[in-house]
């Protein structure tokens, strides 16, 4: 299922407006389930973490911010100098 640019930019905004928030709010709750473990440690997982949401959502970000590739190109005017 191919997403058009338009769906990827709208659902790529909602990730990081809403999505990314819960995600961070989830990991926090997680983690202080259990006793605070050393700080590199702790480090470790929240970075761990943060790069773990991108796996699933990479194909809605690639060439987000990218030109429109569907949209037509306007015709290259003269330049009158």
């Amino acid at each position: 299922m191919a997403l058009s640019y338009k769906t990827r930019r709208r659902l790529s905004l909602l990730v990081l407006v809403v999505g990314m928030p819960l995600y961070v709010v989830a990991a926090v709750t997680v983690v202080g389930l259990f006793d605070r473990p050393p700080f590199w440690l702790e480090l470790v997982i929240y970075v761990g973490l943060g790069f773990l949401w991108i796996l699933p959502l990479k194909p809605v970000f690639i060439g987000v911010g990218r030109a429109d590739p569907d949209a037509d190109k306007p015709e290259e005017k003269d330049d009158p100098r």
